[in-house]
C-alpha cells in the first residue's frame, strides 16, 4: 500500500499543526464561553483525551505490529464488522476533511478575501493538497517538515510584539466560580485534542517505530502549552469580551500596537494558511488510505483525485455557514470527535485484549 517510510519527528512536525491549527483560531471563544477568565486552564484539562487517543493509538499497534487501523479491526471483530467500522472510520475522516477546509476558506473569505468566490479558495486548496497526497507519505513528511518553522516562528513572533498589550489583570480573580467552569470549557478543545487518534495511521509507517509513542505524547504535551499561551494572550488583551468573538486570535493581532510592525494579522493568516494545508493535506492521506485498505486496493493513489471532488463537497454539505460551523464545534464535534477516536478504539482494545487472553487460556 504506502512503501514511504517517516521518523517520528516527521511524525511529530505533521501532528503539531494539523491539531493546533484549527484550534488556535476559533478555540478560545468557545472555551470562554464556560470558562470564563478560567479559560487557560481548559487545555489542560482537555489534553487528558489527547493523552489517551495517544495511548490508545500505541496499544493496538503493539498489539498488532505493521497493521493499519482497518486492518486491525478486521483482525479484532471479523472482516464483514471490520468493514463496518472501517467505513465508520472514512466517513468521520472525509467529514472532517471537510469542515477543516470549510473552516479555512470562511476564515479567508471573512476575513481577506472579501468578493472571492469560497469555490475558488476551497478548490485551490483542495488541488494543492491533493498533489501533496498523490506523491506519497514521505513527500508530505518532508513538506510538512519544511513548513514547521513557517507555523511556529510567526508565532512566537506575534508573542513577542504583543506583549505591550497584555493586560495580567484580566484572569484575575482566579477560580471566581470554582473548578466546574474550566471543566466545562475543556469539552470543546477536547474534540481537537482527540484528533491525535490518527497517530494510528502513521505508526506502521514509522521507520523508527519504538520512538512513535514518545514523541506523540510530546506532540500532546506541546499542544496543550501552545493552546494554553494563546489563551493567556488572547485572556490578556480582550478580557472577558473573548467570549463573543468568532476569530478572537484574529481580534488581537488587529489591536495590537506593534510599533514598526504593522498589520499583524498577515502574520495570523500566514499561521493559518500553513496549518490549513498540513491539516488537510494529512486528513485527505488518512481518507485515501482508509478507501483504499477499505477496498483491497494496492495503491491509494487512483482514489485520490475522486477523493478531492467529495471532500470539496462535503466542505459545503456539512454545514450552511460560518455561525454554524461554530455550533457545530462547541455543542457536537467533542462528542462526536470522542465517540470515533476514543471510545471505538477503546472498544477494539478491550475485545482485542479479551481475545488474546482467551488464546492464551486454550493454549494452556
Amino acid at each position: 500500500m504506502e512503501r514511504g517510510k517517516i521518523s517520528a519527528l516527521q511524525m511529530a512536525m505533521l501532528l503539531y499543526p494539523a491539531v493546533l491549527a484549527t484550534a488556535i483560531l476559533s478555540m478560545p471563544s468557545l472555551t470562554a464561553q464556560s470558562a470564563g477568565r478560567d479559560m487557560w486552564m481548559s487545555p489542560i484539562f482537555a489534553s487528558i483525551t489527547g493523552f489517551l487517543a495517544v495511548y490508545l493509538a500505541g496499544s493496538l499497534h503493539n498489539m498488532y505490529p505493521g497493521k493499519s487501523v482497518i486492518q486491525i479491526t478486521e483482525a479484532v471483530v471479523g472482516k464483514m464488522p471490520g468493514k463496518v467500522i472501517g467505513f465508520f472510520f472514512f466517513f468521520f475522516y472525509l467529514d472532517l476533511s471537510g469542515l477543516s477546509i470549510r473552516s479555512y476558506s470562511d476564515f479567508i473569505v471573512t476575513s481577506f478575501l472579501f468578493t472571492t468566490p469560497q469555490t475558488v479558495v476551497i478548490s485551490s486548496m483542495v488541488l494543492l493538497c491533493a498533489l501533496c497526497v498523490y506523491s506519497g507519505l514521505e513527500v508530505m513528511a518532508r513538506v510538512g517538515q519544511l513548513l514547521f518553522p513557517l507555523f511556529v516562528l510567526p508565532i512566537l513572533i506575534a508573542i513577542i510584539f504583543l506583549v505591550p498589550d497584555l493586560q495580567p489583570k484580566n484572569m484575575l480573580p482566579v477560580l471566581e466560580n470554582g473548578w466546574l467552569p474550566p471543566l466545562k470549557g475543556a469539552i470543546p478543545p477536547s474534540g481537537w485534542f482527540s484528533e491525535f487518534f490518527i497517530i494510528a495511521f502513521l505508526l506502521p509507517y514509522l521507520s523508527d517505530v519504538k520512538k512513535g509513542m514518545k514523541y506523540g505524547l510530546t506532540v500532546v504535551l506541546g499542544v496543550m502549552i501552545s493552546l494554553v499561551i494563546v489563551n493567556f494572550m488572547v485572556l490578556f488583551v480582550l478580557g472577558e469580551s473573548t467570549a463573543n468573538k468568532l476569530y478572537p486570535l484574529m481580534n488581537v493581532g488587529r489591536y495590537s500596537r506593534a510599533g514598526f510592525f504593522e498589520n499583524m494579522e498577515a502574520v495570523i493568516m500566514a499561521v493559518w494558511i500553513v496549518g490549513a494545508f498540513v491539516k488537510t493535506s494529512l486528513f485527505y492521506y488518512i481518507c485515501s488510505l482508509v478507501i483504499a485498505q477499505w477496498l483491497n486496493l494496492s495503491d491509494h493513489r487512483p482514489v485520490v483525485w475522486p477523493l478531492g471532488i467529495l471532500i470539496v463537497q462535503f466542505s459545503f454539505w456539512a454545514t450552511p455557514s460560518t455561525m454554524a460551523i461554530s455550533r457545530f464545534d462547541f455543542l457536537t464535534f467533542p462528542y462526536y470527535s470522542a465517540t470515533i477516536q476514543l471510545l471505538l478504539p477503546l472498544l477494539l482494545l478491550l475485545i482485542a485484549f479479551v481475545r488474546k487472553r482467551k488464546k492464551k487460556k486454550s493454549a494452556v
